[in-house]
């Protein structure tokens, strides 16, 4: 069997358990691992593998794995796919996904290459979820209640404002899909903390939630990895009212992430050039395996 060479784009908190998953999966090999320090203070777990500054010093490689942060993403994926390289990534900022979707699909479709977008677990496997629930109860509302949990997100949007040494962001749920956002930030020395806290509420990522902000001595004391996420839609299927469809997880949250983005990863060796979101996969395709062994054991 020919493995799928994998090469991973940032080594944060999403790289490292994207390394772990990779290592997992009978189906994939490392290529290497791109960083910004490159191969300085390489930590131990990466001495069998490459690590680089720039995608272009690895060869052979079949799909590059982002995990860097949302904002840079488009970036990233412009430039790779430009090489003829399939590109997965987590981008979570909902009422951008379209427009990213439209902007890369042509360049994917140019350079014969594949990208998946918003591979993560919201937007991405919970879109699923979404979907499926729409499909058997048509009319009808869902909610999504995240949290309470850490959001990888929101907390790298809030470390990129000016004066914060090191953030967190809670997402607490306050039901019916609305969300209160807790910061918890460490200032640097010489700024103010009012004027950093406008600047955090007037991010898009916090600006239609309530947010609190608060000051802190040492961020990494409050520091907790979980997540979760509560889907419920009540609806109608057919002419049948009162269906109510609910699913839950609590989850390490750069663990799914990951695994989820090397699914997708799988899964983009398997599609036409051009550019998809998850819920436009087959589902099949995110699995390692036999295809009729799969639908004998899931079907």
């Amino acid at each position: 069997m020919k493995k799928i060479r994998a090469a991973i784009i940032g080594y944060g908190n999403i790289g490292k358990y994207v390394l772990e998953s990779l290592q997992a999966a009978p189906d994939f090999d490392i290529a290497g691992v791109v960083r910004r320090n490159g191969a300085e203070d390489k930590p131990s777990e990466l001495n069998e593998y490459p690590v680089v500054k720039d995608i272009k010093e690895l060869s052979k490689i079949d799909v590059a794995i982002l995990c860097t942060p949302t904002r840079s993403v488009k970036k990233y994926a412009k430039e790779i796919l430009g090489m003829g390289i399939n590109t997965v990534d987590s981008f979570d900022i909902h009422t951008g996904i379209v427009d990213l979707r439209r902007e890369l699909m042509a360049c994917a479709k140019a350079n014969n290459a594949v990208s998946v977008i918003s591979a993560g677990w919201d937007p991405g496997s919970d879109s699923i979820v979404r979907t499926m629930f729409e499909a058997i109860a048509p009319k009808g509302i869902t909610y999504t209640n995240f949290g309470p949990g850490m959001s990888m997100g929101h907390t790298v949007a809030v470390k990129a404002i000016e004066g914060v040494k090191a953030a967190l962001s809670m997402t607490i749920p306050t039901g019916t899909g609305i969300h209160r956002r807790m910061v918890y930030i460490e200032l640097k020395e010489g700024y103010n903390f009012e004027e950093v806290a406008a600047a955090i509420k007037a991010d898009a990522y916090f600006v239609n939630d309530e947010t609190h902000v608060t000051q802190v001595p040492c961020v990494d004391d409050l520091l907790d990895m979980g997540h979760g996420v509560n889907l419920t839609r009540k609806g109608v299927s057919g002419k049948t009212q009162n269906q109510l469809l609910e699913f839950n997880m609590k989850i390490n949250n750069p663990a799914l992430t990951a695994q989820v983005l090397v699914c997708v990863a799988r899964a983009s060796m398997k599609q036409q050039p051009g550019c998809y979101t998850m819920i436009e996969l087959p589902v099949i395709d995110l699995l390692y395996g036999d295809r009729e062994n799969l639908i004998a054991h899931l079907v």
